[in-house]
């Protein structure tokens, strides 16, 4: 039963001694470090640092922040160590997964993330309920204003003009041309 480290920084400038004193206190083994914005998903290191880890090992960071890029990919990857067996630990926060303490904490965690994913939904779609009943509608602008596409859906009737040719005309694709078509044969 191993017990790995994980620790990561922003930017080339700072330095991973904090977080590699911390680590090797608490009785890590092998560390695995990455250079890299917290928000970018490249991380190889912790792509490695997940391989390498085997049932019964315990995954040890500074702070949880170091781990996931947002509570929802901190609590994917805890859930998937769970899954394989591992244990998890952040020194900081004094989150351990081991212990009964630690699981609780974590199901908190979890808990938490999804009643804001969940109040996020419903205030997106209350938005789009007050907008809709002030006459706005969503979605991307027209690129044809209802005169244009008059013209348009004419020139394609009367087949004088090819669609690619009446597509080059008001400057739009022909997909654009073929849906606006369909809706009018409605």
């Amino acid at each position: 039963m191993a017990v790995i480290g994980y620790a990561r920084v922003s930017t080339c400038e700072q330095t991973l001694d904090l977080q590699r004193d911390a680590l090797k206190e608490a009785g890590v083994t092998n560390t695995y470090e990455d250079r890299a914005s917290g928000k970018t998903t490249d991380r190889p290191e912790l792509v490695h640092c997940l391989k390498a880890l085997r049932e019964g090992d315990t995954l040890v960071v500074w702070r949880l922040d170091r781990l996931g890029r947002n509570l929802q990919d901190l609590i994917r990857i805890v859930n998937d160590l769970e899954k394989c067996g591992v244990m998890f630990k952040s020194l900081k926060e004094s989150v351990d997964t081991g212990a009964p303490t630690g699981k609780l904490v974590f199901h908190l965690f979890a808990a938490l993330a999804e009643f804001e994913r969940e109040l996020v939904s419903e205030r997106t779609v209350a938005g789009l309920n007050a907008a809709r009943a002030r006459g706005r509608k969503g979605g991307r602008p027209q690129r044809l204003d209802a005169k244009q596409q008059r013209a348009a859906l004419a020139m394609m009737k009367s087949r004088e003009m090819s669609v690619a040719e009446i597509s080059r005309h008001f400057g739009v694709s022909r997909s654009t041309l073929y849906s606006l078509q369909a809706a009018n044969k409605q």
